[in-house]
């Protein structure tokens, strides 16, 4: 799953990044947007078993169970960490 695992987790760190533009310039429309794309990444990862915050060193399969990490709150989402 390699390639594909990396462009999932590609899509992680884009949504992430546009997340934290769209903080800085204070634009409550577009980080709504990032946010909805963030959360939509993860639960493709997760959905599909692949860690959102692993390594390009092939270490990106999620244990078991998966869970939600980076999904819902922490500091990428607005909530407490």
């Amino acid at each position: 799953m390699g390639g594909f695992a990396e462009s999932v987790r590609e899509r992680v760190r884009a949504a992430r990044a546009a997340v934290a533009e769209a903080r800085a310039a204070d634009d409550a429309y577009a980080l709504a947007v990032a946010e909805d794309e963030l959360d939509d990444a993860i639960r493709v990862a997760l959905g599909i078993g692949v860690d959102p915050d692993a390594e390009p060193d092939g270490s990106g399969v999620a244990p078991e169970g998966g869970g939600a990490r980076g999904a819902g709150t922490g500091p990428d989402r607005g909530g407490a960490a």
